[in-house]
C-alpha cells in the first residue's frame, strides 16, 4: 500500500492538515477554523480547546481520505503559529486563554528584561533582543498581572507543542519553535539558566528540547479513536511555521544561499545560515532552523495586509487584479507619492509597535492606481530594508518567492529591485503543514535523513523593476518619521 506522512499546521485563523507520499505528492488534505479572541485593545488569544477541537476533526477528514485512497499513514508532523503560550497547572489544565505572537500586552515586560539583562547579552545568547510578541514577555506578564494563574503555572507550551502533548501525554519542544520564547541559548540549543535567573525563572517551567525531526511520543488510544488514525502512530516534533515553511520549500544551511521571501498578511524574508550569526543590535531575528542548521528572519508587519486593508476600506469588492492592472499602469514612483507601511507598527528592523502608516505627498493627480502603486513601493522597500540588515550576515543570492502577493508580477519584481536579489516563483507553493510532514519522513522511513527528504522545487525568475528614485523619497518619509518623539 502508498504510504504517507502526516502534516499539521496550526495557525492562526485554522488549523491545515495534509498527507503527503514520498514525493512530496498531497493525497489528502482538510482544513477547519476557530476564533480569535480580542478581550482588549491590543490582547489577541485563542483557546486551546478550540485548537484541540479543530485539530481532531481535520485529523479525522484526512484519516478518512486516506484509508479511502488506500493509503497508510506512517507519522505525524506537526508545525504552528509561534511564541504563543498555554500555561499549565500540575494536572496538564490549560489555565487560561493562550496570548498569541501578535499581542501587544508586555511592554513592561519588555521593559523589565532590558532593566535586567542588557540587549547586547540577550541577543548574544538567544539571538533576540526581547520582544513583545515573544513567549518569554508573557510569562513575566501573567506573573505581574495574573498572579494567581503564576502561582498555579507548571509548565507553559508553544501552540503545536501543547498539541502534541494532547495527542501523546509528551510535553517536549524542538529548537526552531523554543527559539522563539526568547530564553534559548542559540549555541547550546538549551534553556538559559542564566537569562531566566536574571527574572527569577527557571528552566523547569519549560519543556525538554528535541531535534525537529525527532520522535517525541506516539498517538494515545483516546486520540485514536477521535481521529481514526492508528494507534501508536509516530509523532514528531516539526517546526514553527516559518521553519516548516522553509522544510517544504527545500530551504536550509546546506544551500545558504537560497532564500524566501514571502508576502502574505505580514511580509517575511527567510534566510538560512550554517552557524548563530545575530545582528548585534537585534534589528532581525535570529532562530533555529528546523534542519538543524540556524536562520535569519526579517519580518515587516503590513505586506498583503495592506493592500487587503486598502481593499476593503478604500475600495470595497474591487477585484485584487483590478487595483493591480492600475497599479502596473503608473510610473515607478508613483509621481512622487509615498507609502509607509506601518498600519500595525513595525518589527524589522525598527522594532517599533508605536509606528503608523502614512501616504506622503498626496495631490489632486493622484489617483486609485496611483496609491496602490505606492503601497506596493513602500512594501517592497520595507522589505530591503530589513535586508540591508541581513545582507553582511549572509550568503543569500535569490529568493524562492510565496504567498498571495506572489502572484504578483509587478509586486515581486518590485522587491527584486529593491532588494537587488534575484526572485523566483515555484511550480508549487508548499506551506508549513507540508513541511512538517517532510519533518516526519525520516521517522516513518520514507528517508534515510532530512536533507534527503527536502525537495529542490522548480522556479523561474521574475523580471525586476527599479524604483531608485521612489526608494529615496520613501527613505526621506521614513526618517522624518523615525524622527518623532516615541
Amino acid at each position: 500500500m502508498p504510504e504517507v506522512t502526516l502534516g499539521l499546521d496550526l495557525g492562526t485563523s485554522g488549523v491545515k492538515v495534509v498527507a503527503l507520499d514520498a514525493a512530496h505528492v498531497t493525497v489528502a488534505q482538510a482544513t477547519r477554523s476557530y476564533p480569535l479572541l480580542t478581550p482588549q485593545l491590543g490582547w489577541t488569544e485563542q483557546r486551546p480547546a478550540d485548537w484541540v477541537a479543530a485539530s481532531l476533526e481535520a485529523l479525522r477528514d484526512v484519516a478518512g481520505q486516506v484509508r479511502a485512497a488506500g493509503h497508510t499513514p506512517l507519522a505525524l508532523g506537526l508545525s504552528g503559529q509561534m511564541h504563543g503560550a498555554v500555561f499549565l497547572g500540575a494536572g496538564g489544565e490549560v489555565l487560561r486563554p493562550a496570548p498569541l505572537w501578535n499581542d501587544q500586552r508586555t511592554a513592561a515586560a519588555v521593559a523589565e528584561t532590558e532593566a535586567r539583562i542588557p540587549r547586547a547579552d540577550l541577543i548574544a545568547r538567544t539571538g533576540n533582543r526581547a520582544v513583545t510578541g515573544f513567549q518569554l514577555p508573557k510569562l513575566l506578564w501573567l506573573r505581574a498581572e495574573e498572579p494567581e494563574v503564576f502561582a498555579r503555572t507548571r509548565r507553559v507550551l508553544l501552540p503545536k507543542d501543547y498539541l502534541g502533548f494532547v495527542l501523546t501525554g509528551v510535553q517536549a519542544t524542538e529548537p526552531s519553535d523554543a527559539s522563539g520564547v526568547g530564553a534559548l541559548n542559540l549555541a547550546r540549543l538549551a534553556w538559559d539558566d542564566d537569562v531566566l535567573g536574571a527574572l527569577d525563572l527557571t528552566a523547569d517551567l519549560f519543556p525538554d528540547v528535541v531535534a525537529s525531526a525527532a520522535q517525541t511520543g506516539t498517538l494515545l488510544p483516546e486520540m485514536a479513536a477521535q481521529t481514526g488514525l492508528p494507534v501508536g502512530l509516530p509523532v514528531v516534533a516539526g517546526g514553527g511555521d516559518n521553519a516548516a515553511a522553509g522544510i517544504a520549500l527545500g530551504l536550509g544551511s546546506a544551500r545558504p544561499q537560497v532564500g524566501s521571501v514571502s508576502l502574505g498578511t505580514s511580509g517575511v524574508l527567510f534566510v538560512p545560515l550554517t552557524a548563530p550569526t545575530p545582528d548585534p543590535e537585534g534589528r532581525v531575528h535570529l532562530f533555529a532552523h528546523a534542519d538543524g542548521g540556524f536562520n535569519l528572519l526579517g519580518v515587516t508587519l503590513s505586506a498583503a495586509g495592506a493592500l487587503q486593508w486598502f481593499r476593503d476600506r478604500l475600495a470595497p469588492g474591487t477585484p485584487f487584479g483590478t487595483l493591480l492592472e492600475e497599479a502596473a499602469a503608473v510610473p515607478a514612483g508613483a509621481d512622487g507619492l509615498t507609502f509607509l507601511p506601518f498600519l500595525s507598527g513595525e518589527r524589522s528592523p525598527h522594532m517599533r509597535p508605536d509606528l503608523r502608516g502614512s501616504f506622503g505627498g498626496l495631490s489632486l493627480a493622484h489617483g486609485r492606481g496611483h496609491l496602490v502603486r505606492a503601497l506596493l513601493e513602500g512594501t517592497a522597500f520595507a522589505l530591503a530594508d530589513a535586508y540591508a540588515v541581513m545582507r553582511p550576515l549572509s550568503g543569500v543570492t535569490t529568493l524562492l518567492a510565496t504567498g498571495g502577493g506572489a502572484r504578483s508580477d509587478l509586486w515581486l519584481g518590485l522587491v527584486a529591485g529593491a532588494l537587488d536579489l534575484e526572485v523566483r516563483r515555484s511550480a508549487s507553493e508548499p506551506g508549513a503543514a507540508e513541511g512538517a510532514a517532510i519533518l516526519a519522513m525520516p521517522v516513518a522511513g520514507l528517508y534515510p535523513s532530512l536533507p534527503e527528504a527536502m525537495p529542490r522545487l522548480s522556479s523561474e525568475p521574475v523580471p525586476a523593476l527599479g524604483a531608485a528614485q521612489a526608494q529615496a523619497a520613501y527613505r526621506l518619509a521614513l526618517e522624518q518619521t523615525l524622527s518623532q518623539p516615541a
